[in-house]
């Protein structure tokens, strides 16, 4: 009897909660593949975000830096400066920006937020941060305001008080406005949106406008502290502005109405204007319209004044969109907008708002747009936006990334992509073109492909931290549309978005795009340069479902069948068996959809412009009533002409380039015989015949002369004395039909089972490992187990079994179940035999198993470098019969492997497997686990993906706890785990990629594009990859005042309001009516001014006194050395002259 050892207990207990990488090899092998990667290569970093503002809710412009800064609702502050300098911050707190004031021309910004605190934001540093902040305590912010050169900031609360700050320490003034002074007869009114502006003459230098809500206006002196005139009107206040002389402004009220004042007339307006109201014929007020939100008052020295405002729209325009209204001399130019506006500004040609404007352009913030209106044109036509602000014109559904891309690729997408873009933008340039590029030293290409819910595709160019669109795809033009709700098939199975993009494939290098569709539709496209007209777009309609609990009674006198347990009922491991693909050819006659796609694809003839072109389509039909699954995986290969998509009924190889295809199978079928879990039990239908795992596509309505048929086709008639054989060794079924010899791999598993049960049906749950996913759901995990979805692809030359002693094309599938299969790739010789002959798919079987849904494949060589897959280079598709492109031969790209050490090791390559719990590195083709590595246990992997960083290859993983991490390869040594982010919104989890050399991006809100870096090299260089906001720019001259206003204007002007506010004159804010808070800018901004030239100075200085220092130090040391050198002449003399007369022997 064997002796118990509690010690390996308790060791392998140990050995299986261990995080760390378990190596199954001697540490020989590790030796001879070097990693040259550690930890202090990696960090994680934000660098830069793309696309228009979450929410917007304020916006503010430096007139000369010429910087746009918008504030958001979730507390973020973007600024833009020219195409391609953009900055992106956050207030800590989260609360929504409600209004921005830059210090023009001094670097910084001030916010207001609606907790009630305003903040100081340093911007002469690439990375903006805040210097000073003063929460208020007992007062509600409504407004604020800061005049052009001047340290002072008005503040308006919500219970009527102006309260004034020094911007420069950021401390409250003693100087308040109280509401009850300023409007004194009129009581218990709230002020909401004061308006302040400082007129230019010297009899108005000292006075303040201030507007309430409830429709007072109040003219306050600011010297004597009392107000000089009250201006009433009936209707509510939304906005103030000034007419540039200071004799006159406009309001804008809450009944669509603008109301001009005198300032010396308060007692009426001088004018009121209804703009878009009906003026009644006997003279009676105008019918009331919406509100006018805002207003501006401009004007020009050649000709009249621009009066622009928003809103004001009669009520009657019921399903009118948003409007902003220019109105100029005696034209009313009404402009609409796509979406709500949020606010708008004029940009000027002069700073000084006691000179004539000038104004040039309109700056209209939408609540989905940013656009600007051109005013010196007719038409007002608006500026191309450089900016990436339309990653949201259709909702992002999925992302992919790539850098390093082939250098080609960029070039030819922009040629095509400048084609579609709109005319009739206006010919000038942007007028927001503040700000310089930075410096990166990144060269290297990168492309982000976005897939949108209308089902286009957009391809972004995103080098140097910059994005600019390139090219569009639009696939719904494949199908047809319905033009309304009730020509809609009732066969669809999503109610909106039926063309959402759901999954791309791409190989970069022959330029084939595959993308698949929520519709359980596959669309492959090719890239021209040429322009085509597609008369019939090819079609594949495949049925491929699995059916559980298929059982049926059999007909006449036939043996019965047992009943189907029911979903409680758990099948023994004795009666479980892998299930054979049934299909029908017919349409029910009791009106149950079958054999019927989701969209019907257009039969009309397809004009395609140059660029992605359609290839073949591929559908998914209904079977018995049943919907098809979405498609959950997908992966494309230019080298083998061969697209293959899965979903949780099972899988389909279809060859494009014979419009073929060539395997549907579910996934059960992919095991044979060979199945490790327990399935429910499943009888054949008698009145349908198996098909064996052949593909089996529904024509439908269309000739065979319409769309290409494959011979695989159930539906293809077959001659009488066609033979069938059976070889049960390989599992091959021979097919002789009229076209030829055909070999179909084939699992003969139900056959095989009713002869001889399989042996060692382990159930799941005995087994040592366990595969079930961690992620519970409400069905059984018997059900689970039956609906293995299959999860990833890889195509790839390498072993498929043990035994092989040379690489073959193949196809791994990683399922749900965590179970990793081969199917082997006979590929016909290349060139016109690749159309004629066709390719021979047969499944290899189960290779190994993981925990959790596989996520990742990747393959290495024997030194441990990434083995890409095999691509066909691009070529000109539609080129001449008889030119260049047609005669250039197509040859796959071999994949080298360096067999130097594989020889002593007899391995040749390394599989890296990535599942939602662990990792695993397989040796090929012994098939042994090399390490295993357990990446989390409370949570699961979300994106896997192999990368090249530096000079070495990891694996980069985000999981759904917000933990980044990464393994070294071959050995998984854990070289990077931090808490990044954690999971908050599906939108994460959809659209987060990694890629090569550092970088990662995810979609962080439904409008922006956040990129991320987990290189140490990029976090270094990333300060001088951002561009300068800041730019030492001279301020405009002040508008000449005139003789007589100089003087007899005085000092005036020149009269310092320190003694008005200062501590002196008015003297300390009470302590608890606001908090100042010193900001982390300080440092900060003292760094970012070192490396300004005041730095570069400071550093120049300081290396001179240090080069003086060492010269005067050398110098100290050449007089000592002529001293002791001095010294040792004399010694040397004085003992030869002692020595000069004694004898040898004396000595």
């Amino acid at each position: 009897m064997k002796k118990f050892n509690i010690r390996k207990v308790l060791d392998g207990l140990t050995a299986v909660s261990s995080p760390s990488p378990s190596p199954q090899l001697g540490a020989k092998e590790n030796e001879l593949i070097p990693e040259t990667l550690q930890s202090e290569h990696f960090q994680i970093c934000k660098t830069v975000r793309h696309g228009f503002p979450y929410q917007p809710s304020s916006m503010a412009f430096d007139p000369v830096q010429k910087i746009l800064a918008i504030g958001t609702q979730s507390g973020a502050l973007r600024l833009f400066g020219r195409p391609g300098v953009e900055c992106y911050c956050q207030h800590e707190s989260g609360a929504a920006v409600i209004q921005l004031q830059f210090l023009i021309n001094e670097g910084a910004l001030v916010s207001a937020l609606a907790d009630d605190s305003i903040h100081l934001w340093n911007l002469r540093q690439k990375r903006p941060a805040v210097l000073h902040s003063l929460k208020f305590n007992k007062e509600r912010i409504t407004f604020c305001h800061l005049p052009f050169q001047s340290k002072w900031l008005y503040i308006g609360s919500e219970r009527g008080n102006i309260h004034i700050v020094n911007v420069e320490s950021f401390t409250l003034s003693g100087y308040t406005i109280m509401w009850n002074k300023a409007i004194e007869l009129f009581s218990s009114l709230t002020a909401y949106f004061p308006s302040f502006l400082v007129p230019p003459t010297s009899f108005f230098f000292f006075q303040l406008i201030i507007g309430f809500e409830s429709g007072i206006v109040v003219l306050w002196d600011l010297k004597s502290k009392r107000a000089d005139y009250r201006y009433t009107y009936d209707e509510a206040i939304h906005s103030v502005a000034w007419h540039h002389e200071g004799k006159q402004f406009i309001c804008s009220h809450s009944d669509g109405t603008l109301t001009i004042w005198n300032i010396k007339s308060p007692a009426k307006p001088a004018q009121t204007i209804t703009p878009h109201g009906k003026q009644p014929k006997d003279g009676k007020k105008p019918e009331p319209c919406k509100p006018i939100l805002k207003v501006e008052y401009k004007t020009t020295r050649a000709g009249d004044p621009f009066m622009i405002f928003s809103g004001g729209l009669s009520y009657d325009t019921v399903g009118r969109r948003p409007c902003l209204t220019v109105m100029h001399g005696k034209s009313t130019a009404v402009l609409e907008m796509d979406y709500p506006i949020v606010d708008f500004l004029t940009l000027c040609e002069t700073p000084y708002p006691n000179d004539f404007q000038e104004p040039y352009a309109v700056v209209v913030l939408l609540e989905k747009d940013l656009v600007v209106i051109d005013l010196a044109q007719n038409g007002y036509p608006i500026f191309e936006n450089p900016y990436p602000m339309m990653i949201h014109e259709s909702p992002v559904t999925c992302c992919e990334y790539l850098a390093d891309c082939p250098v080609d690729l960029i070039p030819a997408l922009y040629s095509v992509g400048s084609r579609q873009k709109r005319q009739g933008y206006s010919k000038k340039e942007w007028p927001i073109s503040g700000g310089n590029w930075g410096l990166g030293t990144q060269s290297y290409p990168e492309i982000i492909i976005t897939g949108h819910a209308d089902g286009s595709v957009k391809f972004w160019d995103a080098s140097a931290i910059m994005l600019q669109v390139l090219y569009k795809l639009k696939t719904a033009k494949v199908f047809e549309k319905a033009r309304c709700k009730e020509e809609k098939p009732n066969t669809e199975i999503v109610d909106e978005d039926p063309f959402a993009i759901q999954l791309m494939s791409w190989c970069p290098e022959s330029r084939m795009l595959c993308v698949a569709g929520v519709s359980a539709h596959v669309i492959i496209y090719r890239f021209s340069k040429q322009e085509i007209t597609t008369e019939v777009v090819q079609l594949l309609e495949v049925r491929l479902q699995y059916e559980l609990n298929d059982l049926e009674s059999p007909e006449g006198g036939g043996d019965q069948t047992p009943a189907p347990p029911t979903p409680s009922t758990s099948p023994s491991p004795q009666t479980a068996a892998p299930q054979t693909h049934t299909s029908t050819s017919s349409n029910s006659s009791d009106g149950i959809r079958d054999n019927i796609p989701c969209l019907k694809v257009r039969s009309s003839p397809l004009k395609q412009s140059p660029g992605y072109q359609v290839e073949l389509v591929v559908q998914l039909v209904w079977v018995s009533g049943e919907p098809p699954q979405q498609i959950s995986s997908l992966a494309i290969n230019s080298s083998y002409g061969l697209v293959v998509f899965g979903n949780s009924n099972g899988l389909a190889v279809v060859d494009y380039l014979q419009k073929t295809v060539l395997l549907n199978l579910g996934t059960v079928e992919l095991y044979g015989s060979n199945d490790p879990y327990q399935r429910q039990l499943r009888s054949p239908r008698k009145s349908r015949q198996p098909s064996g795992g052949l593909c089996d596509i529904n024509e439908g309505s269309a000739t065979s002369e319409d769309r290409c048929k494959s011979p695989t086709s159930g539906k293809t008639p077959l001659r009488a004395d066609m033979e069938k054989v059976i070889c049960q060794s390989v599992n091959l079924l021979v097919v002789i039909s009229e076209w030829g010899l055909y070999f179909f791999c084939v699992f003969l598993s139900t056959v095989l089972l009713s002869v001889c049960p399989p042996r060692g049906s382990i159930p799941l749950d005995n087994r040592d490992n366990s595969f079930s996913r961690s992620r519970s759901s409400s069905v059984t995990s018997i059900d689970k187990e039956a609906r293995e979805a299959v999860t990833s692809f890889y195509f790839c030359e390498t072993y498929n079994r043990k035994t092989d002693g040379g690489l073959t094309p193949s196809l791994w599938v990683g399922t749900s179940l965590g179970t990793v299969l081969a199917i082997s790739l006979n590929m016909p010789p290349a060139g016109e035999q690749r159309l004629l002959q066709p390719v021979i798919v047969s499944p290899c079987g189960t290779l190994v198993r993981l925990k959790g849904s596989i996520l990742r494949m990747a393959f290495l060589d024997s030194t441990g470098s990434l083995l890409p897959s095999a691509f066909e280079p691009w070529y000109e598709p539609n080129a001449p019969a008889n030119g260049e492109e047609r005669d250039k031969v197509r040859k796959r790209r071999p994949v080298s492997v360096s067999p130097s050490t594989s020889q002593e090791l007899n391995e040749n390559q390394y599989a890296v497997l990535c599942s939602e719990k662990q990792a695993k590195v397989i040796s090929l083709p012994s098939q042994t686990c090399v390490f295993k590595h357990n990446i989390t246990e409370t949570s699961f992997v979300l994106r896997a993906d192999v990368v090249q960083i530096n000079t070495g290859i990891c694996v980069a993983c985000f999981c759904a706890n917000g933990h980044i991490m990464t393994l070294s390869l071959p050995g998984l040594r854990p070289l990077l785990d931090v808490n990044y982010l954690p999971l908050t919104d599906m939108r994460i989890a959809r659209t987060f990629c990694f890629t090569n050399l550092g970088q990662a991006l995810y979609l962080i809100s439904p409008t922006e594009i956040q990129r991320i870096t987990y290189s140490q090299e990029v976090c270094e260089n990333l300060q001088e990859m951002l561009g300068e906001l800041f730019t030492p720019v001279e301020t405009p001259e002040a508008p000449n005042r005139g003789f007589f206003k100089g003087l007899f204007g005085g000092g005036a002007q020149s009269l310092d309001r320190e003694e008005l506010f200062g501590e002196s004159g008015a003297g300390k804010a009470p302590r608890s009516l606001a908090q100042h808070i010193p900001g982390p800018g300080g440092i900060e901004g003292m760094k970012g001014a070192a490396s300004g030239i005041v730095g570069d100075l400071a550093r120049a200085r300081i290396a001179l006194d240090e080069r003086g220092q060492k010269l005067s130090e050398v110098e100290e040391r050449t007089a000592a050395m002529m001293a002791s050198a001095d010294t040792f002449s004399k010694h040397a003399h004085e003992m030869m002259l002692k020595c000069k007369d004694k004898k040898w022997y004396q000595f």
